[in-house]
């Protein structure tokens, strides 16, 4: 056994070593036969690797400086630019074609109290050039000016001569029109994804919704509002992907009721041959305004049209003084301060107030001694006048104050007007003020006074969202005692039944209300043709919940009215046909059977004609 290994052994030794031989005398014969590196030869090609890698440090001092000399470079190169852009930023002129795009905001929906679509996006592209690539500006202009006619050669060629590195050709185009545009195949030319602002309802609603611009940014109307409220900044951070990453703003508004609204309007321009007319429809127990138009009004998918000065939202724009309405702000303060009561007389003999050089008529005059309700129906301006005057001037500018309609009254639409106050108030003021003239306001300020009148003495500032009662009385008001309300209401009801509401007290629906006639002012004077009038209307008043208002800006008259243009006439009629069209639509039920007692305490005092209300 121990021979045999000696055996195994010295062959391997010697064939080791000739191989050895072997190989260093003919390699190419040995390589063949090798199936594996032998050891020797796997140092050495290591060695060689590590030599490759090997960096000596006596050899390296010249590469790094290199190397860390150009990174150097680089880096300060980047902050010297950091520091240039710091110290001097350049004013966006929408060369960066991702800033141009990202200027395009994305708006929520705006729908209805009922989920009615009134505002939405659509998804569109606009073109822009890169002028720096246009290489033939003239034939640029040329083709595109063939598919896009509406486009201005002249500003076009402009555009695209500027060194600006990117300008919009058009925005919001149509798929037809991309695909033409595309197919023109012009360099330096291109789409940019971009959101249109559409108004499938066209002019419903047109003044509370407002208008957005090309960049879907709103400035008027609810859409500046909702701007106001964050979703600027939103789109700035870049929070908002889709228009589904924001909840829809439900308004208060009920489009079936503006829709009626606005037709019946617009039938009163055209059969009273009026220069203008707006109405709305309030809820008084929430605030909420559920129809509100203004004629002529304009189409928010064309925003140029809201340009037009006569387009303005004439209920919360527009100033008026309006007229005899605003004796129901003078009885409702003399109720309230306890001067007065439902039986108090006054004497309008003679037809004629006379104050220092002022002269003072009655326009139905009765020339007898009347109560307090019979001043609102037959609208006496001397009856008014002496309540007026009983309270004082300081107590009747500080109850107008109270009810809102010396300051500008403040709502979620941005535009609204400052009343127009006398700089002076004496006497001669308050005289005038108590039937309507020498106070400007807006209509809807005034609605928003009416309202709280009614509605058992809560103001509530009108709102264009909806809400709920709870949460309106939360932000309300007291403003008049419940009994001074419940007295306004009886006489507003005595008023339709055998006053100037006639007109507006539809059947049923247990209406009362109050005219308004007044002469405008032109160049400082007023002008005996030229009336602005006012209809004021609640239903039901044993129980008011809305209001229905209708101005019409010089009504003329008419055969069927014997020639005459005060508010019975014209706004009242119009507000008649408003409030038996709508009705049905809001759900203010028709009571068949009268209200029973209606005026418990108008009865208990034995007001004028309480007892013949009952039923009534």
């Amino acid at each position: 056994m121990s021979d045999e290994t000696v055996h195994d052994h010295t062959p391997l030794d010697t064939q080791d070593s000739g191989a050895s031989e072997v190989q260093d005398a003919a390699p190419e014969e040995a390589a063949p036969e090798a199936v594996a590196a032998p050891p020797r030869e796997r140092r050495t090609a290591m060695g060689l690797v590590r030599a490759m890698f090997h960096l000596a440090i006596e050899r390296s001092y010249a590469r790094v400086g290199l190397v860390g000399l150009g990174f150097a470079l680089v880096f300060l190169t980047i902050a010297g630019r950091l520091v240039a852009m710091a110290a001097f930023p350049q004013v966006d002129n929408g060369d960066n074609r991702v800033a141009a795009a990202a200027t395009t905001a994305i708006r929520p929906d705006i729908v209805d109290r009922n989920g009615e679509i009134l505002a939405t996006d659509i998804r569109t592209v606009s073109v822009f050039a890169e002028p720096k690539n246009i290489y033939d500006k003239d034939e640029a202009v040329e083709l595109l000016t063939a598919v896009l006619p509406e486009l201005n050669a002249t500003d076009l060629r402009a555009k695209l001569s500027t060194k600006k590195g990117f300008v919009w050709v058009k925005r919001e185009i149509t798929p037809k029109q991309q695909v033409e545009v595309h197919r023109l195949g012009i360099p330096g030319i291109g789409f940019l994804p971009d959101h249109k602002r559409v108004y499938p309802n066209g002019t419903a609603a047109a003044h509370i919704l407002g208008v957005t611009n090309l960049d879907n940014i709103g400035i008027a109307g609810i859409e500046k509002y909702i701007d106001n409220t964050g979703l600027k900044d939103l789109n700035s951070l870049g929070f908002v992907a889709k228009a589904t990453d924001l909840r829809p703003v439900q308004l208060s508004i009920d489009l079936r009721a503006q829709f009626a609204l606005r037709d019946e309007l617009a039938w009163g321009v055209d059969h009273f041959k009026a220069k203008a007319a707006a109405g709305m429809i309030l809820d008084v127990t929430t605030g909420e305004v559920i129809a509100l138009a203004s004629l002529p009004d304009f189409d928010p998918n064309n925003p140029a049209e809201a340009n037009n000065p006569d387009r303005i939202n004439r209920m919360n724009v527009g100033v008026y003084e309006m007229g005899s309405t605003f004796k129901a702000m003078t009885l409702a303060m003399a109720l309230d301060s306890g001067k007065y009561n439902v039986n108090s007389t006054f004497d309008t003999r003679g037809g004629v107030l006379t104050w220092g050089r002022q002269k003072i008529h009655e326009y139905h005059g009765t020339n007898r001694t009347i109560t307090m309700p019979e001043v609102f129906t037959h609208s006496s301006n001397i009856g008014s006048a002496k309540m007026a005057l009983g309270i004082g001037v300081p107590g009747h500018k500080a109850f107008l104050k109270k009810m809102g309609l010396t300051d500008r009254m403040r709502t979620e639409l941005p535009e609204s007007a400052e009343p127009i106050v006398p700089s002076r108030w004496t006497e001669i003021n308050t005289i005038t003020i108590a039937f309507g003239h020498g106070l400007a306001v807006a209509p809807l300020q005034a609605a928003a006074a009416v309202g709280a009148i009614t509605n058992g003495g809560n103001l509530i500032v009108p709102t264009f969202l909806k809400t709920t009662e709870e949460e309106a009385l939360k932000k309300a008001t007291r403003v008049l005692k419940p009994e001074t309300s419940e007295a306004m209401r009886f006489i507003m009801r005595l008023n339709a039944v055998e006053g100037s509401a006639k007109k507006a007290s539809i059947p049923l629906y247990y209406v009362g209300g109050k005219t308004g006639t007044a002469e405008k002012v032109i160049h400082g004077r007023y002008v005996k043709n030229r009336l602005f009038t006012t209809f004021m209307a609640a239903a039901p008043m044993n129980n008011p919940k809305y209001l229905f208002v209708t101005i019409m800006d010089e009504p003329q008259g008419l055969p069927e009215s014997g020639g005459y243009a005060t508010a019975a006439w014209n706004s009242g009629v119009v507000t008649g046909r408003v409030i038996e069209r709508v009705a049905p639509i809001i759900g203010l039920p028709p009571q068949f059977d009268p209200p029973v007692k209606p005026f418990p305490l108008m009865v208990k005092l034995g007001a004028y004609h309480a007892t013949m209300l009952d039923g009534r």
